[in-house]
């Protein structure tokens, strides 16, 4: 078996059976499998997707265990000669396996590829790739100095911005939503720690990969993520949890600076947190956040499809009274482009939507429709 696509769910049933309809067009004509592994998302998440593919491979755990631990339970029993690690909330074009194949196998000093990621708004994703976060390299993230110097070498390197995002070329970090790997390397290098229960992981496996003296590679073929639909990334618990997994990596890869490092790590991670319950109080205070509902009613939908896909999203945006073209006017501003995924291939909507953010009047955000599914899905909600 060549390939064999493994996805993690919490949460995010129709993420889920989107990002699987996605993965089965890439897999057209490539001999592999689909594993889902489910941390007690109780959401009938499992139920729900084993209906629309039964042909899927599933594990149901009874609590959550964690990315690490959940993507390592499904490698084990995998059984291509690549593996892929998928987020749920992604999209994926239709051409990715073939594109990832190729490369590892005309290039046997690859050991795992990570691809170029869109936000849901089309714009590019600077995690795509990064440096190994070396004391210096997350201290200048950290102070600003990455941010300010985003194209230098020497300060830019986490997020390597000063590599051209169009070409294919080495790179040290492969984000975990996306990444391609050569079983042997994993045989190799270990699994992901389990120690990191979220976020890190796919810093330290990349880390270790390179270690086995094999490349990591960036590969410019174009998905979505919708960067953790079900994670509320302004909280506290978020901030302290993604600073911590970035101590767990200084502690096991430099122990060297472990006592220099432990007290700026621990500060950034309360000093971060408290800026966050602080700026969300202001907020709180200052304006009131529009619910949901609220931001629909204020937004304005281009619908694109067939004509009998258009009158059931039609049907759905009168149900929750949205504001709808289905023919594109240019002299209005469109919020999001829902997509008919039968009608259009996920390359060619990725590319519109790209296409749409490089121009300020036309930059929108994704919505996609599925018959399938019966629902219009955007990035925070579900409407049916």
């Amino acid at each position: 078996m060549k390939v064999s696509v493994i996805i993690v769910n919490y949460k995010v049933k129709y993420y889920l059976a989107q990002c699987l309809h996605s993965v089965f067009r890439a897999m057209e004509g490539v001999d592999g499998e689909v594993i889902v592994v489910d941390n007690d998302s109780q959401d009938d998440s499992i139920s729900y997707a084993r209906e629309l593919y039964p042909q899927v491979s599933f594990i149901e755990n009874k609590e959550n265990v964690g990315f690490a631990c959940a993507n390592n339970m499904a490698i084990r029993q995998s059984k291509g000669e690549y593996v892929l690690l998928l987020n749920p909330d992604t999209v994926v074009n239709e051409h990715l396996l073939v594109d990832c194949i190729t490369l590892l196998d005309t290039h046997p000093d690859v050991g795992a590829a990570g691809v170029r990621m869109l936000n849901d708004n089309g714009v590019f994703a600077p995690e795509s790739r990064r440096g190994i976060p070396t004391p210096f390299t997350a201290f200048c993230k950290m102070v600003g100095l990455a941010k300010l110097f985003p194209k230098s070498r020497l300060f830019g390197r986490y997020y390597m911005k000063y590599l051209d995002e169009f070409s294919a070329t080495p790179i040290e970090i492969i984000s975990g939503a996306c990444m391609f790997i050569r079983k042997s390397v994993l045989d190799e290098s270990g699994l992901l720690d389990e120690d990191f229960f979220m976020y890190g992981e796919d810093i330290d496996l990349s880390y270790r990969m390179l270690k086995t003296g094999k490349q990591n590679y960036y590969l410019p073929t174009r998905i979505l993520h919708y960067k953790g639909e079900s994670t509320q990334k302004n909280t506290f618990r978020y901030v302290y949890v993604f600073y911590e997994a970035m101590y767990i990596f200084f502690r096991k890869h430099y122990a060297n600076y472990n006592w220099i490092l432990s007290i700026p790590i621990r500060s950034a991670i309360y000093l971060k947190g408290a800026s966050e319950f602080v700026s969300r109080k202001l907020r709180g205070w200052l304006e009131k956040p529009k619910t949901h509902e609220e931001h629909l009613q204020s937004v304005r939908f281009l619908l694109k499809g067939s004509n009998r896909t258009i009158e059931a999203m039609v049907a759905i945006c009168e149900r929750h009274r949205l504001t709808y073209d289905v023919v594109e006017n240019d002299t209005v501003k469109y919020d999001y482009v829902v997509f008919d995924v039968d009608e259009y291939s996920y390359d060619r909507i990725l590319e519109e939507l790209e296409r749409r953010s490089k121009d300020k009047r036309t930059v929108a955000c994704l919505g996609t429709y599925s018959s399938r599914m019966g629902c219009v899905l955007l990035s925070f909600c579900c409407l049916k």
